[in-house]
């Protein structure tokens, strides 16, 4: 046997009489045969192979399902007898979702090692190709893609964690904020130390001065001991203020008081406590808008938004849309039907071309639901709760773009300015006169 042989796993029946000769293939194998399940599982975990041989004669030696499910790098080819079980729906069915090919007993040498070669060879493209997750993450903690816009977050992310001033992370909901703000921490000098999260919509408006600061013992009835706050536990490491926005505006002069002394006081205490924690925020609401419509702090905002992390929508990420859905498919493996081995061309196609309102999160649901829900070999639309109908993206033309453009940025400057015209023509690059003309084409009001 030559030092290039392929390695392959042989499933061997009990049954005397089935004995299958692979001994006789040509050098270009090695081969190791498992002689019972549990071999073949030992095998399996200890060595990863490309191509696995199971013979069906004897059913009740291996459960063949869990083979495969538990080593889908593994492509399988079956070993049957001629005209067995031919007419059984579920054998047939069997073979059909589960094994790369079948070879027909009694062996034909140079057609087996033809069959081999193909499985072996289709199993290294999967290995290679973008189905590998290893082959597209990236250093970020479950952050996946390879558009320019995420190359751009990345590189961002690696810059912001270098230093200790406070972030503001947004972006719709499920594009995925916190995992932006745990890729930061672990980059960041306070690696570590803790992450502490903490989402300000779901704390109750009477609880959260005692969940963010703590409290002395007896400060409130049921106060039996002393309780340290979110934001202290998270001490020397980072503190994750999720959904910022929908902290109350009463509640907000505390935290900006954290911000600006570096101290908290204990709901029922006297003393202020120094705590050396950096402090990450994120929302999906415009909070310009908010300040400007008096529902947050413009000081607080300021305080926060030192440093600005944008997280795009996913369909901002066209490029991405294939890598993130084979990412997905390789993360919940195990949840799958064994029958299941990929997307059909019709999937990926209508992922690419669907609105994704809920980002990564809504697309990591019908993935998954989709995956356990598939009778079939291939995922399809339909599998994914996808038609050609549902949540496409409205294709437009150029000029509608511009206008579209045009309306935005005139809209996000007035509510920079405060409405001030002249500071907003300003910025804008354009006159008075120009100005008014654009508000009026876009019925815009001030």
């Amino acid at each position: 046997m030559g030092a290039e042989a392929r390695k392959i796993i042989y499933c061997k029946p009990s049954c005397e009489r089935n004995i299958i000769p692979l001994c006789d293939l040509d050098g270009s194998w090695d081969i190791d045969i498992a002689y019972d399940q549990q071999n073949a599982m030992d095998l399996l975990d200890k060595y990863e192979y490309k191509v696995g041989v199971a013979h069906l004669g004897c059913t009740d030696d291996y459960q063949v399902e869990k083979l495969q499910v538990n080593n889908h790098a593994t492509e399988w080819v079956a070993l049957i007898e001629k005209d067995e079980n031919s007419h059984d729906v579920q054998y047939r069915n069997a073979i059909l979702n589960g094994f790369y090919d079948y070879h027909t007993l009694p062996v034909n040498t140079e057609k087996l090692l033809t069959t081999l070669g193909h499985a072996y060879g289709m199993a290294d493209l999967k290995e290679n190709s973008c189905d590998h997750p290893d082959n597209f993450s990236t250093d970020e903690p479950e952050m996946v893609g390879t558009s320019d816009v995420m190359k751009n977050l990345f590189t961002n992310i690696r810059k912001v964690s270098t230093v200790d001033a406070p972030i503001l992370i947004t972006g719709e909901s499920g594009t995925g904020k916190e995992l932006a703000a745990i890729a930061i921490h672990e980059r960041s000098s306070r690696k570590n130390g803790p992450f502490i999260a903490v989402n300000c919509g779901s704390l109750p408006d009477n609880l959260i001065q005692s969940e963010l600061f703590g409290y002395e013992k007896g400060a409130f009835t049921g106060a039996y001991k002393q309780k340290i706050g979110r934001i202290e536990a998270a001490t020397g490491g980072t503190v994750f203020l999720d959904e910022i926005g929908d902290l109350p505006l009463e509640q907000q002069i505390n935290l900006l008081r954290f911000l600006q002394e570096k101290t908290i006081d204990r709901v029922g205490g006297n003393d202020s406590h120094y705590v050396d924690v950096r402090v990450i925020a994120a929302t999906h609401v415009d909070l310009e808008k908010a300040v400007q419509d008096g529902k947050f702090r413009e000081d607080l905002y300021y305080r926060l938004n030192v440093l600005s992390i944008i997280i795009p929508p996913l369909r901002e990420r066209e490029d991405d849309i294939e890598v993130l859905a084979k990412f997905m498919f390789n993360k919940f493996i195990n949840e799958k039907s064994y029958t299941v081995k990929g997307f059909s061309q019709e999937a990926l196609h209508l992922m690419n071309e669907y609105h994704w309102s809920g980002n990564v999160r809504e697309m990591i649901n019908k993935i998954r639901r989709a995956m356990l829900m598939c009778e079939g070999r291939l995922i399809t639309g339909t599998d994914l709760g996808l038609d050609k109908r549902s949540g496409t993206r409205q294709m437009i033309t150029l000029a509608e773009a511009r206008r579209s453009a045009e309306s935005e940025a005139i809209l996000s400057c007035l509510r920079r300015t405060r409405n001030n015209i002249t500071h907003a023509a300003r910025t804008l690059g354009v006159s008075r006169i120009t100005l008014y003309r654009l508000m009026d084409k876009y019925a815009i009001t001030h």
